[in-house]
Parts: C-alpha cells; structure tokens; sequence
C-alpha cells in the first residue's frame, strides 16, 4: 500500500474513534485508546484464517502438555505465527451477544499468548476497558474498530508500520507533544540505511551470514524493522544468498515499546528482543554486542534521575561512559557511548542522528570534548552528514547523522568525512531572490514542523559524495587531528607593562654580564635554571649536558639548540659547581632582588587570563610569539594549564562568504520603498 492510501487509512481510524471517544475522553487520552485497539484488530485479521485449527489444537492438547510444551504446538497450528488466540470469539463475533460484551471480552483477551497479553498490560489496557465499560462503550468501541481492514492483503506490514507512526503523530497533535520522541521520519531512515549498508554487499551476501540489528531507543521499532527491509530487498536483492538478520531494540516509553514488541510479533521476530527500560540505567543487553546499530535519541532529555548509576558507572574503566560524562541537560553522547560499547570485534557499523549540540558544545577538557576525543583518537568517527532542516515532525533546528565503525577501509584511515547536506542556493524567480535547498524538496503539506522531504534521487546524490571520497563543494575530508586543539591558558602580569621596563632600566646598572640588558623573560629563564641547578646540586646527581652550553668565555647559558651542545667541555663539572660559577657573580642581595623582581613580574592577574586555541598540527611555541608576543610582550602560558579538545565545526568548515550588497542597490530599494509607501499614504488620504 502507498503512503498515501496509509494517510487516508488512518484519517479514516482516527475519524471513526474520535465519534465514540469524544464525550468520554479528553483530546490527550484519544491516542491512549485508539492504539492498542488497532493492534488487536491487526491481531485479529491476521489470526483470522487459523482461528479454528488454533483452538482445534488448544482443545486436544489442554489437558495433555504443560503450557511451556503446549505454546510451540499452538504457534505451528497457527502457521507458524508468533501469537495467537485461544478463545472462541473474534472481535466481530463478539458483537453477537451485547449483553455479555464485556466477559466475553475479556475471555477473549485471556485467549492470547503470553506476549500479547504483556504488550496489552504496557498500554494498561485494563483500565481504558474499565472505562470504556463504565461509560457504556465499550461495544460502540469494538464496532468501529471492526470497519476497518487492517488484513495483510490490504496493508503489509511495513505500511502497519507507518499507520502506527501517524496514528501517534495526530494524537500528540491533539495533546500538543512531540511525535519525534516516538518514530523517525521514513526518508531520514532510508538516507540512514543508505550510508549505513553501503559497502556491506559482498560481507552480506556469504554463504550462512547471520547479521544482528539494534537501536538502543528504539521507539516504535520502525528504525530496526526498515533497516533489515532495506538490506534484503536492496542490499541483497540480487544475491543468491540472502542474510538472516535479527533485529534488537530497547524503549523506555511503555507505549512506543507496547508497540514496538506488536510490531515484532507481527513481522515474525522474535519479540523477546524488544526490550522495556532505560537504556543508561538498565542495559537489558548488557554484554552483547551487534553488527549494526542505528538510533535516533531524543535530543536536550536530561539524565538527572540518573545521575547518580552513571556517574559511578564512569568511574569504572570498564564502564561504558568511561571516556567523560556530558551536561546533565543532554543526553546524546551517553547513547553514542553506549552504542560504542557494544561493537563486534570483527567490526559494527553505527548510525546515530542528533542535534549540533555533540559537535561542539563544551570547552577543552568538558566532558563533551573529552568524548569527541576518544572517539576520534580512537578512529571510529568515519562521516557525518548535515541534514537540511525541518525534516523531523517534532523540530526544525539542524541535525546531523553520525557514522562510526571499528572497521574503516585503508583510504578512511584517520580521516573523516564532512557531507554539507544542508547546502542551499540563491536563485531569482520573477526578480525576487530565493534560496532552495540543494538536497530536500519541500512538503506539499507540511506535516508539524516537516516541511522538507529528502527524495530518492537526492540520497543517491549524496551516497555519490560519500562513495567518491573526493573534496567537493559539498564534501570536505580532513585528518583526524585536524579536528583537536591545544587550549593555552595565557596569564598576564599584575605588574603593567611600563612598571615592568621601569624594573627592566633599573636592572641595566648591575655590571655583571649575567644580568644586563636581560628581558623580564630571559631573567625568568635564567632564575629557572638556577633553581634547577640548585635541585640537581641537592640530589647529588650530574648535569646533564643538554642542559647548558659554554661559551668562547666561559661563561654557562641555557641550551637554546639542544643539538648544538658541547658536553666535552662539561667534563668534571659537577651541578653544584655550575650554579656556584653562575652566583658567584651576583651578591646575595642582588639575587634576592632579581627573584622579588621576577616572583611580582611573573604574578598572574586574573582579571587578564585569556584563552588561545592553536591547532594540535601547528608549533605552540611560534604560534604564541607570531599571535600574542606582538600584542601583549608581557604575556606567558601556564603550560600546566594547557588542555586538548575536540570539536567539529560546521558552519566553519562549509562556511561561503558572500559579499555585501552595493550601497547603490541598497539606496535604489530604499528610494523605490519610500515611494511606494508614499503612493499608499496619498491613496489613504484621498
């Protein structure tokens, strides 16, 4: 079934309960209702050809095997489906005995197998039916539900799939919540599936391949259920040999998870694979580990509640947030984490879409930029893909879908992809300019804050980008390391700079060479040796010779080239001979004056730090004297507090200035302005 006959189905559901529902039920409550009656009625059009043999073999079998034995018969009575209903009522037939309507529902309820009745108690279905009962419509209900065809002959399981998507849309329309918490749009799946699996043909079409599936927010398991559609329909749709490919997925939202678990017993997986939880604090698949994983977490949900578990949980370096925590406000990188966590050795792939704030929220050393860090030292980070904007029904701010894998090919190889999805293009349409986006089309109804939808042809543009692996426009690939920087902490002296050459003048009148004409920071350096001298001396230890060089004089000096050392002519020299030959030139007072001088030259002035971040790739030191030196002389690093960050800048890299308008055009447009205003006023005024 196309899209569009789903739409109608569903306006058609909605429309038929919302004439029951409405006087007993609030607009926020219709969705609650609505949903887990549509998965019974699937249910039941499905079971409908094997009812007789199922409740044949319950009657024969009862009193013979035990329920664990008597599950598996009833299961291969029933075609080999995973569920399946016992009783002697279908919904219609129930219509048959009103005055009984209620009993004979619930013997019909209790006639399902073990996992309906749990996907039933996740959408608290006793309570809807006790109000449905209490307000006499219960039999109003199920008569509405049964006049619509939801058998797989009118609708497979995939359109099933997007019947439930928009049934939760509309219902949080209603109740003005986010459908984004629930289900991804199709085309941000399928641009997912495209990049994820591109390149996998050949792994998945070997002989007895089995592939594993998992999204650790799996909401309606809609991700999961189009990814293995994907692989064997287009991946493998030509190979003789097609995968076995078993789909993993865990929901914290009871209802999306109800759903999810209907889904799987529907499409014949194995519904123990959907599990309930939360993904941070109650890993329900702890130890495994998947081929693919894919999800799309909510954005900004905090993790507060759950502080606490993983916090400790970072501590551990085995834990699975061991490489840095984010802001409790955004959870994002913790599911990137976790998903990490649980790569095959022999190599996973990983799809993850979020929000900009994982690109480059938070400083150097933050727990954000630590993560950024592991991931990239790491080599997993392959590509990340700007998605155009208002594509999600829950938000139009910019995402991105994140591509990881522990098994990059060789020309990947410490490099990452940047894809611009989001480029646009001015063009001019009757004289008026207007900017279009290069790979989406907008909506011809917008559907919440989904405006735009990416079609076939524009995904195959951008897998072209990612395949060819070449510096476009639109495609950038960058080294590893290009992404990290050093952040200086550059302090400045209380002292101002007039004070300090004030001091510097008055230094000029010792006679000793060792001190004249010396800067603040060839004083520094000097002082600083001396007090390495001294440790050495206190140790007893040696001098090294790369420490120091000798001139034609004899006088010793810091090494400036440590390969143009002379360590023959340290020979005998011990430490404490080098500092004494150093002081014995000076006074005592004159040193103490020297280290007053450099301990109030050298005292940071808070109110004056600043922060400078230089490119990992780039030289520290001439950085710092090219870019600070000429603009404060004064200024020094406190290397102890240099920190290295991470952080992945769209905007910077895609950036295309365009210049700005000419003052004449802007004058022409003020002046045709004025006078159409003016040509208003007087058509006002007569």
């Amino acid at each position: 079934m196309s899209n569009q006959n789903n739409k109608v189905e569903v306006g058609f559901i909605w429309q038929i309960t919302d004439d029951v529902l409405r006087d007993a039920f609030k607009k926020n409550e219709i969705g609650d209702v609505v949903l887990p009656f549509v998965v019974l009625r699937r249910l039941d059009c499905i079971l409908e050809p094997v009812n007789q043999k199922v409740r044949d073999a319950f009657t024969r079998f009862q009193d013979k095997l035990t329920e664990e034995k008597l599950i598996p018969v009833l299961r291969k009575a029933a075609g080999g489906l995973k569920f399946f209903n016992t009783s002697k009522h279908t919904l219609h037939s129930l219509k048959d005995e009103p005055q009984y309507i209620e009993i004979n529902f619930n013997n019909y309820l209790n006639g399902f197998n073990p996992e309906v009745r749990e996907i039933l108690e996740s959408f608290q279905f006793d309570k809807i039916v006790a109000r449905l009962t209490k307000n006499r419509l219960l039999y109003e209900m199920i008569d509405a539900i049964c006049k619509i065809d939801l058998h797989t002959e009118a609708i497979d399981n995939h359109g099933m799939g997007y019947v439930f998507e928009e049934l939760i849309r509309i219902s949080n329309e209603q109740s003005n919540e986010t459908a984004g918490e629930h289900f991804t749009p199709r085309d941000v799946i399928e641009i997912m599936n495209t990049f994820l699996f591109a390149g996998e043909k050949e792994a998945l079409s070997q002989p007895g391949i089995i592939r594993t599936i998992f999204d650790p927010a799996c909401g309606t398991g809609g991700m999961v259920n189009l990814g293995k559609k994907y692989i064997l329909e287009n991946v493998c749709k030509d190979s003789t040999n097609k995968p076995s490919i078993v789909t993993y997925g865990q929901e914290l939202n009871e209802q999306s998870y109800a759903i999810a678990k209907s889904e799987a017993l529907i499409t014949g997986e194995d519904a123990n694979n959907i599990k309930h939880g939360n993904s941070f604090s109650e890993d329900r698949f702890q130890g495994k580990t998947f081929h693919y994983m894919m999800a799309n977490p909510p954005y900004g949900v905090t993790w507060k509640k759950d502080r606490k578990f993983i916090e400790n949980e970072a501590l551990n370096p085995a834990g699975r947030f061991y490489a840095g925590t984010p802001r409790v406000s955004d959870g994002q990188l913790l599911f990137l984490q976790h998903m990490i966590s649980k790569m095959e050795r022999e190599g996973s792939r990983i799809g993850v879409v979020t929000n900009g704030s994982p690109l480059f929220t938070g400083s150097a050393g933050s727990g954000e930029s630590e993560i950024r860090r592991w991931i990239i030292e790491n080599d997993w980070l392959e590509c990340i893909v700007a998605l155009p904007k208002d594509l999600f029904y829950n938000t139009g701010i910019n995402t991105y879908i994140w591509f990881l894998t522990n098994k990059k090919d060789a020309k990947r190889k410490g490099k990452i992809q940047l894809i611009d999805g989001n480029a646009t293009e001015t063009v001019t349409i009757n004289g008026k300019e207007e900017t279009h986006h290069l790979y989406c089309k907008p909506n011809k109804k917008s559907l919440g804050n989904k405006r735009n939808e990416i079609t076939s042809e524009h995904i195959s543009q951008l897998l072209d980008l990612y395949t060819n692996f070449e510096e476009t426009t639109h495609s950038k690939i960058f080294d590893n390391e290009y992404f990290g920087y050093y952040e200086l902490t550059v302090e400045q002296p209380v002292l101002s700079p007039l004070e300090i050459n004030d001091l510097k003048e008055a230094f000029k009148c010792f006679k000793n060479p060792a001190v004249k004409n010396k800067t603040v920071s060839e004083l520094q350096a000097w002082m600083d040796d001396i007090e390495h001298f001294k440790r050495e001396a206190s140790l007893g230890t040696q001098m090294r010779a790369t420490h120091i060089t000798v001139d034609e004089e004899g006088n010793f000096k810091v090494a400036e080239d440590k390969t143009n050392v002379a360590p023959e002519l340290l020979e005998g020299f011990s430490a404490k001979e080098v500092y004494n030959d150093y002081t014995s030139k000076l006074s005592k007072q004159d040193i103490k004056d020297i280290q007053a001088f450099l301990k109030k030259a050298r005292k940071p002035d808070g109110k004056k730090r600043d922060k400078e971040s230089v490119p990992l790739n780039a030289d520290v030191e001439q950085y710092f004297k090219n870019e600070v030196l000429p603009h404060v002389p004064e200024a020094w690093i406190d290397y102890d507090k240099t920190r290295i960050g991470y952080e992945l800048n769209f905007t910077k890299y895609f950036y295309q200035y365009k210049p700005l308008r000419a003052a004449s055009e802007v004058k022409t447009e003020i002046v045709d302005l004025e006078s159409s205003i003016s040509d208003l006023l007087k058509d006002l005024i007569s």
